[in-house]
């Protein structure tokens, strides 16, 4: 078994945090912590960036800059640098979200073809990543999902969407590097299944290239996995996923009690916490023909891949298996990996501040609703504060 006080150090989890940075990283987590704040300040913020009040700087040096490497991928590079000198790489993801016109769309397809191309000479950079809906609207996606028949403008921005994720998967393949598909709302996914799973068909015959998300707090992902690798197989390619617990958890809920179906959520945290951890021993046991990267700040689950990467004689720095956290979070995870050898990553957002604020509004959401989850943060933070005063 690994020892399980490898995230306790705080010394190496913050080591690129100054005095300051700790301090603001401390009072972000103690705002966090209380939701109705989280609300006002959610709402406020919105407005306030609506109306074009001068509130961009403000948001800058709070919490953009915490979750964010910066309004662009010029910006970000000081952070990729500094995080691959401490044995850490980066996803640079462009987070411009809630878009609705296909010049947008061809935009952001057209950013994350030239940060694949940017990656290439970049060793710090992997992987590429982008969500579905920054491709196409989440209206097509949902149709096609549910099997409704498309306007005549919306089979035209689908045969886009089709044509950006071949471009951009393409450009994956012939770079050498790994595509990250995130997932979305359950009632537009099975259309984003089954591209990723065109794409992977074309682009993984050698090795993983494209990698599609599973998020484990649905009860039919371990299911869907199974069927896929027998797909896969049968036809001659390999698989990539990430894997994640999943962000959209109260929606799926209320859509389910509003619509009368049953939800695609697992019913407990336990539940969930066993099928994400049932997935990844299923890919771990299949590691020939699945490239994984374990997206998580969970602890538990963490030291589970390791632990299960040793009893297989799995190396830690085996390039077929990668962890991943978001920056500005789980810090005692990401850099305690790195510094044990295992490949791991940052996820870093950027992008213009009005632009990425829906991005770190869900984060900051998201975060009051993880029970635990930023009590530890502020542990651990209070803790490295103490130490540095000693």
């Amino acid at each position: 078994m690994t020892s399980n006080s490898l995230f306790d150090n705080t010394e190496t989890a913050f080591q690129l945090k100054s005095d300051s940075e700790l301090e603001r990283a401390y009072f972000l987590f103690k705002m966090i912590s209380k939701e109705p704040l989280v609300k006002i300040g959610s709402a406020v913020t919105k407005f306030a960036l609506n109306i074009n009040l001068p509130v961009e700087g403000l948001i800058r040096s709070t919490v953009f800059d915490h979750f964010c490497g910066g309004v662009n991928e010029r910006d970000c590079m000081s952070t990729v640098d500094r995080l691959y000198d401490v044995g850490v790489s980066s996803v640079l993801d462009f987070s411009v979200e809630g878009k609705e016109e296909e010049t947008q769309f061809d935009a952001t397809a057209d950013k994350v073809i030239e940060l694949t191309e940017f990656a290439k000479n970049k060793e710090a950079m992997p992987f590429s990543v982008f969500k579905p809906t920054g491709f196409g609207k989440f209206k097509v996606w949902q149709k096609i999902t549910e099997s409704e028949p498309l306007t005549d403008s919306e089979k035209i921005g689908w045969k886009n969407i089709e044509n950006r994720y071949d471009r951009v998967s393409k450009v994956a393949h012939d770079n050498g590097i790994r595509l990250l598909i995130d997932a979305e709302e359950s009632w537009m996914q099975d259309a984003a299944d089954d591209l990723c799973e065109k794409m992977m068909e074309k682009y993984n015959k050698e090795r993983p290239i494209v990698f599609n998300t599973l998020q484990c707090y649905r009860w039919d992902r371990l299911d869907y996995l199974k069927k896929l690798h027998q797909r896969a197989k049968m036809k001659g390619y390999k698989l990539g996923f990430k894997i994640v617990r999943g962000a959209y958890m109260e929606k799926e809920n209320e859509r389910a009690i509003e619509k009368g179906y049953k939800t695609p959520i697992c019913e407990s945290k336990k539940a969930t916490d066993d099928t994400f951890n049932e997935v990844l021993k299923y890919i771990l046991e299949n590691i020939d023909d699945i490239g994984l990267f374990v997206g998580t700040h969970n602890e538990l689950s963490t030291y589970l891949t390791m632990d299960l990467m040793k009893e297989k004689g799995i190396s830690k720095s085996d390039d077929r298996i990668w962890f991943g956290q978001l920056f500005g979070m789980s810090d005692h995870i990401t850099f305690n990996l790195g510094a044990e050898g295992y490949n791991v990553a940052k996820y870093i957002p950027f992008g213009p501040v009005k632009d990425v604020m829906p991005y770190l509004i869900r984060r900051a959401e998201e975060n009051t609703s993880v029970a635990g989850q930023t009590s530890r943060e502020l542990t651990l933070l209070k803790k490295e504060k103490e130490r540095r005063k000693l």
